[in-house]
């Protein structure tokens, strides 16, 4: 049985669909934008492989204007945006990822990573069926990847986990795969928290281990100091404002990975990190995205 604690009822989420495009086109500027509207609440991302055009999806809820205008303003390569935005209403969002963009991938040579809808599916190690439903982590972003290849490079078996901003709860799912005791994963959005209860029953026979929370850093409470590893692929401004409340849900000794920032914060995390009485292990970086794994001391 998979342990779901929520407060809303789940609902088919309405979304706006903010479409950019960019003169001249720069990979680097759609990821600077996309990370600061990611700040904003934003979910998901379409980008073009040349950096000409990217799509961005955030529950219809937050959506402002002057998000995205913010978004635009803290991009610091010179580049000229046009943007337009539109209201999707709630639909099959497994048929949209299905027709539009999520393919079946693996990562690190060893995690096979597709939907129930999917045929054509390459063997690995370990096979993790998403339906994401817009919730944030299939794997095809550097940060999720980044997550997954720390995952599987230390050793979780027997250990008790934290899965922070858990999304479609592919690094809660994968961590109990490796062996993991116990995983607590932990979602904000309702929608999401509800699409990663689905996921889990999806790729686990027993999940008995893996407990879903709808909440904040708030949820941590409960948990003090009960985390062997403990996972948070979210942003920079969120891993900064709440890692003291991690390090407090985290055993001695206990390891700390991050991601969902780019190269360049390295040194505001760690930053941040220190003041908690956590220790830089190592890091790791995929196009231009970055990864920093922390100890506790």
């Amino acid at each position: 049985m998979i342990n779901f604690v929520h407060q809303q009822e789940h609902i088919m989420n309405d979304y706006y669909k903010v479409d950019f495009v960019l003169s001249p086109a720069d990979n680097d500027a759609c990821d600077l934008i996309a990370a600061s509207l990611a700040d904003e609440g934003y979910e998901s991302f379409e980008p073009a492989d040349d950096g000409s055009a990217m799509t961005a999806y955030v529950p219809a809820a937050q959506y402002t204007q002057a998000g995205v205008e913010n978004a635009l303003a803290e991009c610091v390569i010179p580049v000229d945006v046009r943007w337009s935005a539109a209201f999707v209403e709630g639909r099959d969002w497994n048929s949209e990822w299905e027709r539009n963009y999520f393919k079946p991938i693996v990562v690190a040579g060893q995690v096979a990573v597709h939907s129930s809808f999917h045929t054509d599916v390459p063997p690995a190690r370990f096979d993790i069926v998403i339906d994401p439903r817009m919730a944030f982590g299939t794997g095809h972003h550097a940060t999720t990847t980044l997550m997954m290849q720390s995952l599987l490079e230390g050793d979780a078996s027997g250990r008790t986990v934290i899965d922070m901003g858990t999304g479609t709860g592919i690094l809660a799912i994968l961590a109990a795969m490796l062996g993991a005791r116990e995983v607590t994963g932990i979602e904000i959005d309702p929608f999401a928290a509800a699409n990663a209860v689905d996921n889990v029953a999806l790729n686990l026979r027993d999940t008995s281990c893996v407990h879903i929370v709808e909440g904040d850093a708030s949820a941590l409470a409960p948990l003090a100091g009960s985390a062997d590893i403990f996972l948070a692929n979210i942003n920079r401004n969120i891993i900064t404002a709440d890692v003291a409340a991690y390090a407090a849900a985290m055993k001695p000794g206990a390891r700390l990975t991050v991601s969902g920032f780019y190269v360049a914060d390295r040194d505001i995390v760690a930053a941040a990190a220190k003041a908690s009485g956590l220790e830089l292990q190592s890091v790791a970086e995929l196009d231009n995205w970055s990864s920093m794994t922390f100890i506790l001391k």
